[in-house]
């Protein structure tokens, strides 16, 4: 069955020759490209931006791919599609992005910037390409630099510095934050198009966060009068950052320079001009940043999914020994993890109760999941749409959130120069225009480049200040909890504190009709959602016969809004001046997140999150009543709002010798909602590479890249558990020819390094390309074989919806689906390294309750790695990766490389597979204020 790329691509039907050729036949080319082509080129000016408050020393670079420039007028996508031209600055960082993977050998720190931009503040005279004053205005100037566009934005007042970014985030990304800004809403069809993917992405979030126009203003509300005086200034910046989006939004309009999308949907009219581009609003700040929240920063969920496998782990094996069998499979706190702050220091939170309290596990086969789409019409009601909706489903109910970014922070004790070096990133996925934008802003209480979410970009969000850089990585910590309500009256009734209290219907009715960029026939649905006071509906159930509805309470929910203040204190200069005022702005994110902090003298790290107290004796794992014994502690059901653990108790660090992170478990007894937090993590990738460099000493900038770059192209698999695999193997001669001769691949591809990379730049063709495909192949076949024989095919199902078995970079895995870069952060890698040891009589702490392959016995073990094997080496390429819409079947190099999904009328092409942040930074400081 081919593997699924994700359509959430909203312009992939632009691809079709036919369709484009009936477009213009309709429209007069000639005259678009004319009038349309360029918008309002600005004057090049010598003005460059002050420099004196860096104190990087020209040592600070960053990069994001594919380009700054996400806007691209009608022409310019009629030009892209039917020609591959780009818009100015539409991929210029895309390049240098990709060559990393095949130049980082020869990387030195002269040569950094081949791969990166220059993150210095301001622009070179001589590097200056266009200077601009926004709606006239006297109190700011956006400078745009020669080599990738980037706005580097100065005010004079607070209001035009604000309102500079907003101008400047309509310019480079206005279409992606309308379409963003109704995704957050659960309106992206009604807007974008019907297809399968956008039907999938506004179903994803509307199930988490189905708020209403009144929701998101009292989100605003609330943020502002919890914070005093940084709180309004939030709102006047905000209210600004509008301004600037909107008087953009005027005279793209007037000057008929908009985005092309709004033509291609059906928004405007390409020849009278007709219709219009809507204002943005306040409240669509917060649908935004409940888009982004819940992409990266929402760790939880999955405790109905914990309760089936629990059950199934003790149907199989009675109680006692079916919850020992669950307990090791979920390695809440395993003692192999590669861990973050590695100093010792424990920082407990959401472990195992010594006697649970209020557990309401289903009964066996009650549980069905809680239907968001009803009144399906037309193409809404295909059979397609209807998985689409599963998967949607699927995505959002688990706790395998996908986090993706890393980051490699070394103190200053082990470098060269004696400062710290930092190499780090948000590995966001790869999107045209991509969901981050570059810029500097410069103005009164705000010093900093770097990157920020579009239409959020009132201030950077991940970057660097003055003296100072920040970065973040997602954590996954449980902020999430699942409330079994019991039902009263009737299905949409339940008893909150003893009193029958009705559910509260929210609804979300979408239609669409075939455009000239979405050709999806006319279709409706109304999406509906249930909410109670422990939060939206996600299944149904019995529990000990009780009706019950289980609910997923968030701490974040009704709280996007929150994070803005520890956001403007990060880009404030006068309040970050050192590691603890970092740690301290970091407090003030509510989402869950690992925050990394170099400047000249210190490294720090910080974990964010609004970690609720939970009553003594529940257990975060499963569902609990949803009575008061068995809330969080001071948990106000109308604000939504709880006694949170305080800051001393969240991971937290200064100057440790290095820090690592690739959302791996954070320390010593801190509990991660998401399974796969073992012995074999793809954290170990970088732990292993920089703590050989630390133990070197002398470590550079060029030196922490190139270990950032070769573990982006590292196979967790073959680097950490196929050396043992083969010890297995190795225990008796192989005397199958077959067998011994894909042993022999294995074994050199592991020697050589097991990277997946190319035999030469642009080859296409990657080295050691047999030995890739056969443990492509062998995985999930090697892993059924070795555990399903002893869990049983029931158990090892329900471990499977917890833990996927593989996660290649050829699989189409998760929101982000194919050709996706992220790899290898879920898996039974763990699994698998422990429970070979075990039968190897290594070792091993935090073992498996029982030995698995084979039983135990390493004969009948290596009976089944030499069967399986066999059956791999056997598969060829085209059943291996049997192609999707990118790729014909057997295209090796084609079924890892990564594709930057369209979210607007431009494409650009595939480039090679590398594991590795998006947005990234390569920072050393050489002084300090």
């Amino acid at each position: 069955m081919p593997r699924r790329t994700p359509r959430n691509a909203l312009f992939d039907t632009l691809r079709t020759p036919r369709k484009l050729a009936g477009f213009l036949k309709t429209a007069s080319v000639c005259v678009l490209i004319a009038g349309l082509l360029s918008p309002l080129t600005q004057a090049a000016a010598a003005e460059p931006a002050a420099t004196s408050n860096d104190y990087c020393g020209g040592q600070c670079s960053d990069i994001l791919p594919p380009g700054e420039n996400g806007n691209a007028t009608l022409a310019q996508i009629l030009l892209n599609q039917a020609f591959g031209t780009q818009p100015s600055h539409a991929e210029d960082q895309l390049g240098p992005y990709a060559n990393l993977a095949t130049g980082y050998s020869g990387l030195t720190d002269a040569k950094i910037n081949t791969f990166f931009n220059d993150a210095s503040f301001g622009v070179p005279s001589d590097q200056v390409a266009s200077t601009e004053k926004p709606a006239g205005r006297g109190d700011v100037t956006i400078v745009r630099d020669k080599k990738a566009g980037v706005p580097h934005i100065t005010g004079t007042t607070r209001y035009g510095t604000e309102f500079g970014a907003g101008y400047a985030a309509a310019e480079d990304r206005l279409w992606l934050m309308d379409v963003f800004r109704h995704v957050g809403r659960g309106q992206l069809t009604g807007f974008a198009g019907g297809a399968a993917a956008n039907q999938g992405l506004e179903q994803q979030f509307y199930r988490n966060a189905p708020y209403t126009e009144a929701d998101l203003q009292a989100q605003i509300d609330g943020a502002v009068a919890r914070n005093g005086a940084r709180g309004q200034q939030a709102l006047a910046d905000v209210d600004a950052y509008l301004d600037g989006v909107n008087a953009y939004i005027d005279a793209s309009d007037s000057g008929r320079y908009f985005p092309g999308e709004y033509v291609l949907t059906g928004h405007k009219d390409s020849i009278t001009n007709a219709g219009t581009i809507d204002h943005f609003k306040v409240t669509d700040m917060v649908a935004l940043a409940s888009v982004i929240g819940s992409l990266f920063g929402s760790g939880g969920g999955g405790e109905v999914d914990n309760a089936l496998s629990l059950l199934a782990a003790q149907s199989k094996y009675g109680m006692e020994q079916g919850t020992a069998v669950w307990e090791s499979f979920r390695e809440r706190n395993d003692a192999e993890a590669a861990l973050t702050v590695h100093d010792g220091h424990s920082f407990p939170y959401a472990t195992k109760p010594a006697d649970p309290k209020g557990e309401a596990l289903p009964d066996a086969g009650s549980v069905t999941q809680e239907p968001l789409v009803h009144d399906r019409t037309g193409s809404a009601a295909t059979a397609s749409a209807k998985s689409t909706s599963a998967a949607a489903a699927k995505t959002t109910l688990g706790s395998a959130r996908r986090g993706m970014s890393n980051a490699l922070v070394v103190s200053g004790k082990y470098t060269a120069s004696g400062h710290p070096i930092a190499v780090f990133g948000p590995q966001t996925g790869y999107f045209a225009p991509q969901l981050l934008m570059l810029q500097e802003i410069q103005g009164p209480g705000i010093s900093a480049r770097g990157a920020s979410f579009a239409g959020l970009s009132m201030y950077v969000e991940l970057g660097r200040g003055q003296d100072y850089s920040w970065s973040a990585t997602t954590s996954g910590q449980d902020i999430i909890d699942t409330y079994a309500v019991e039902l009263c009256q009737d299905d949409y009734h339940y008893l909150f504190h003893g009193t029958c209290t009705a559910m509260d219907k929210v609804e979300q009715k979408n239609a669409w009709k075939p455009t000239v960029a979405d050709g999806t026939a006319a279709g409706s649905y109304t999406m509906r959602v249930w909410r109670t006071k422990y939060g939206p509906v996600q299944y149904r159930a019995t529990v000990g016969g009780k009706k019950v509805a289980y609910t997923s309470l968030r701490s974040s929910y009704l709280h996007e809004a929150d994070s803005i203040i520890g956001f403007q204190m990060l880009n404030d200069p006068d309040y970050v001046k050192g590691p603890q005022d970092f740690q301290s702005a970091a407090q003030h994110i509510n989402y869950t997140f690992n925050w990394f902090y170099a400047d000249s003298r210190h490294t720090a790290y910080y974990n964010s999150g609004d970690n609720p107290v939970r009553a003594a004796g529940v257990d975060a794992e499963f569902p609990v009543w949803a009575q008061p014994a068995y809330e969080w502690q001071s948990w106000d059901p109308a604000t939504n709002t709880a006694a949170y653990t305080p800051a001393s108790a969240h991971p937290n660090s200064v100057d440790q010798d290095y820090y690592i992170s690739w959302n791996n478990k954070q320390a010593k007894d801190y509990t991660t909602a998401s399974w796969g937090d073992g012995s074999v993590h793809r954290g170990n990738l970088l732990d292993d590479r920089v703590r050989r460099l630390v133990a070197a000493g002398g470590v550079t900038r060029a030196k922490l890249t190139q270990a950032m770059a070769d573990a982006a192209l590292a196979d967790l698999r073959a680097e950490d558990v196929l050396p043992k695999l083969l010890k297995v193997i190795d225990s008796s001669p192989v005397t199958d020819t077959a067998a011994a001769a894909a042993v022999s691949e294995l074994r050199a591809w592991a020697t050589a390094g097991a990277r997946r990379t190319e035999t030469a730049a642009g080859s296409k063709k990657y080295a050691d390309a047999d030995a890739i495909r056969i443990l492509d192949a062998w995985w999930p076949l090697l892993v059924k074989a070795e555990f399903e024989p002893g869990l049983g095919s029931d158990l090892y199902t329900a471990f499977t919806a917890d833990l996927p078995v593989d996660e290649a970079p050829s699989a189409g895995h998760g929101p982000t689906g194919s050709h996706a870069g992220s790899s290898f952060q879920y898996g039974w890698w763990s699994y698998v390294d422990k429970d070979i040891r075990a039968v190897l009589g290594e070792p091993v702490q935090g073992a498996l309750a029982q030995k698995y392959c084979g039983g135990g016995s390493l004969t009948a073990c290596r009976d089944a790695l030499i069967s399986t094997l066999k059956q791999a080496a056997g598969l060829t390429a085209a059943q291996v990766y049997p192609g999707d819409d990118q790729c014909s079947a057997g295209d090796q190099w084609c079924a890892d490389s990564i594709v930057q999904r369209t979210l607007g009328g431009i494409k650009h092409g595939r480039i090679s597979w590398q594991n590795r942040p998006t947005f990234q930074q390569v920072v050393e400081y050489t002084s300090h204020r």
